[in-house]
C-alpha cells in the first residue's frame, strides 16, 4: 500500500487526511503550526520537518493558504521526495503556477496534479467534495481512488493549471450567490419579513443552493466561525481579476471590493458568511 505525505492540517486538511488513515492507508502529515499536525497522532504521523514527511511518500498531498506557501512547500518537496513519487497539490492557487510547477515536477522525475476542491469544512468533513484536477492523464487514474476516498464529484478537467481554472470559475459563482442571499436577506429584514421564513421559501425553491442552506443560516444566526476564510475567498478572487484577461467580469471585481471591504475591517478570520456584515453595517 502506498505511503502518503500530507501537507496542510488546517479546517480543510485535517479530515481529508484522516479520510486516508482510516481508509488504511500509513499518512505522515506536516503542518508549519506543530500541534496541528500532533493533534492527530496516533493515527497520523506528525513530522516536523517536510522532509521527514516527504522522504519516504509515494504520494505527497499539499493544501495550505496561498500560492506563496505553495511555492515554499514544493521549494522543499523537490529536494526532499522520492523519484517517481506524485505530487498533488490541492490548494485554491494560481494557474500560471501550477502549470510551473508541473514542468518543475517532471523535470525532477515527478507527476504533479493540480487538484483544487470545492465544498468547504462540511465537505471535507463528510468526504463530499466536488475535486477538479489538472495534470497528467496517467497520474491522475493512479490517484483517483484515493481522491473518490475524499469527495464525490471528480472531474478531469485536461493539462496542469485547468484544475485550478475550473476552481476559478467555481468560485465566480459562489461569489455572485453568496453576495445575492446576504442582499435578499437585508431586504427580508428591512421589510420585516421574518428571515428563517425566507430562507425556507430560497432553499425550497429555484433559488436554492448550498450557500442558502448552509450560509444562509449562518448569517441569520450571527455564526461568522470559518467553514471558509475570508482571507482566502478573497485570494482567490484577486486570482480570477489576474487570470480574466480582457473579459469584463462585473460580479467577480463588485465581490472583490466588498471581501476586501471586510478584511480591511479585521475580518480575515471569519468565514465567508460574514459578507452580511458589509450590508449590515452600510445600510444603518
Amino acid at each position: 500500500m502506498e505511503h502518503i505525505a500530507w501537507i496542510g492540517t488546517g479546517v480543510m486538511g485535517k479530515p481529508m487526511a484522516m479520510h486516508l488513515r482510516n481508509a488504511g492507508y500509513p499518512v505522515k502529515a506536516y503542518n508549519r503550526t506543530f500541534s496541528k499536525t500532533q493533534a492527530l497522532e496516533p493515527e497520523i504521523i506528525a513530522c516536523s520537518s517536510i522532509y521527514d514527511c516527504v522522504k519516504d511518500a509515494d504520494i505527497v498531498f499539499s493544501i495550505v493558504g496561498f500560492p506563496n506557501d505553495v511555492k515554499e512547500v514544493y521549494s522543499e518537496v523537490f529536494k526532499h521526495a522520492k523519484k517517481g513519487a506524485i505530487l498533488i497539490d490541492m490548494t485554491t492557487s494560481s494557474p500560471l503556477l501550477a502549470k510551473e510547477l508541473s514542468i518543475q515536477a517532471n523535470a525532477l522525475g515527478y507527476m504533479m496534479l493540480d487538484a483544487p476542491v470545492t465544498g468547504g469544512d462540511i465537505g471535507a468533513i463528510n468526504a463530499s467534495l466536488s475535486i477538479m484536477v489538472g495534470g497528467n492523464i496517467n497520474a491522475y487514474d493512479k490517484i483517483l481512488p484515493l481522491f473518490n476516498l475524499l469527495g464525490k464529484r471528480i472531474t478531469y478537467m485536461g493539462e496542469s493549471g485547468n484544475g485550478q481554472h475550473a476552481k476559478l470559475a467555481n468560485q465566480i459563482v459562489i461569489a455572485g450567490n453568496i453576495a445575492a442571499i446576504a442582499e435578499s436577506l437585508l431586504y427580508t429584514k428591512n421589510k420585516n419579513l421574518d428571515q428563517n421564513s425566507m430562507l425556507s421559501v430560497i432553499t425550497g425553491g429555484s433559488a436554492a443552493s448550498w450557500q442558502a442552506q448552509v450560509n444562509g443560516a449562518k448569517m441569520i444566526s450571527g455564526d461568522y466561525n470559518p467553514g471558509f476564510f475570508i482571507k482566502h475567498f478573497l485570494k482567490d478572487l484577486k486570482l480570477i481579476i489576474e487570470e480574466k484577461e480582457r473579459l469584463k467580469l462585473d460580479v467577480v471585481e463588485r465581490i472583490e471590493k466588498i471581501y476586501q471591504w471586510l478584511s480591511d475591517e479585521g475580518m480575515n478570520e471569519y468565514g465567508t458568511q460574514a459578507i452580511i456584515e458589509y450590508y449590515l453595517r452600510n445600510n444603518r
